[in-house]
């Protein structure tokens, strides 16, 4: 039986049209009264959105605007912060990714393509770039060789700083790739396409190692915040991959197609979905797949959803070009009022 949210989400306005992605940054300690929106009681964290409208925006954990990256003049498909929160890389469909000072929203520099870029990543230490798209290629930028002046790569800077994960058709996907991240921790990249297909690439060789292959399409691939598994939505089903063994190890079968899927960070018990079907959110018992709360509030179907990386709240991204945070244990903080009734 569903049980409806307790608390009203909070609405952040600001974009105008649809929102593909949504990014938490990790916690940024130690929490201080120094640290922009963080206290010595309370988290400190960053969001950043892409948006159709070619203006990712970067929030503070209240959800409060920070700021907006101008410079793409094509939609944002994809947006990804660093471990720090000081940089920012995001992927757009006028055939670049750029990378960004948080900051200052300053741009740092950009990344040439030959076609839409529909993924983006940062490594840890946010020297090296991620990017895939429709050009079907995986590509991994060393950003020390990027030049200084913020501009564009040129062919011989590309030559000398750019590397790419192939399969022996010299593409890394039979489609689009729409997901791509690394994990570093087991040396290697993973991606994900409109072929079906996920697959593990070897970060040093950039060879392929491993692949699943799923019977409908893929539409989300979210990695956990520490770094364990991977949240996969396809077809109805939501599947939690293990990334040290590479398998599966939980499938759940929803009546409803989930386009997205964000599993808890800290106890693992619940995930969280959208749909495009509908412009609902939903809450589901990890272990069993029960379906626990259902949030009302979109006014279009619901594109991305993630947990926040202390597991307090989670945030959605619609068509209707809003995101909106809930709370998982409803509390007075901030803009949010508990409503007991």
């Amino acid at each position: 039986m569903s049980i409806p949210v307790k608390s009203t989400p909070l609405v952040c306005a600001g974009h105008t049209r649809p929102v593909p992605s949504l990014h938490f940054s990790p916690l940024l300690a130690p929490p201080s009264p120094l640290s922009p929106g963080g206290t010595a009681q309370n988290p400190d964290y960053l969001l950043i959105s892409s948006c159709k409208d070619g203006k990712p925006q970067l929030r503070d954990w209240l959800g409060d605007w920070c700021g907006t990256f101008l410079g793409h003049k094509g939609a944002v498909w994809s947006a990804r912060l660093s471990n720090d929160g000081a940089t920012a890389v995001t992927g757009s469909a006028d055939f670049s990714a750029k990378v960004w000072d948080s900051h200052s929203g300053a741009c740092l520099t950009t990344l040439p393509h030959h076609h839409i870029v529909r993924t983006v990543d940062l490594s840890s230490d946010a020297t090296r770039v991620l990017s895939g798209g429709a050009e079907k290629k995986l590509r991994l930028w060393d950003l020390t060789k990027a030049p200084k002046d913020g501009s564009e790569w040129t062919t011989a800077e590309q030559d000398g700083g750019v590397a790419e994960f192939r399969m022996e058709d010299g593409k890394a996907h039979e489609g689009s790739i729409k997901s791509a991240c690394f994990d570093e921790k087991r040396d290697s990249v993973i991606s994900m396409g409109e072929d079906k297909v996920v697959r593990w690439w070897d970060l040093h060789t950039r060879q392929a190692t491993h692949s699943i292959n799923f019977s409908s399409p893929i539409t989300s691939m979210e990695k956990s915040h520490d770094g364990e598994l991977l949240a996969i939505t396809s077809g109805h089903d939501v599947t939690f991959v293990s990334l040290e063994s590479r398998l599966p190890y939980l499938t759940h079968t929803l009546d409803y197609a989930p386009s997205t899927a964000s599993l808890h960070p800290i106890h693992r018990e619940t995930f969280v979905t959208g749909s495009v079907k509908d412009e609902w959110v939903r809450v589901h018992d990890a272990e069993s797949g029960e379906e626990k709360e259902v949030g009302k509030g979109h006014h279009g179907p619901v594109h991305c959803i993630s947990y926040s990386p202390d597991g307090e709240a989670y945030a959605s991204g619609s068509e209707d070009g809003t995101i909106r945070l809930w709370q998982t244990v409803p509390k007075n903080y901030g803009l949010w009022r508990y409503n007991q009734g």
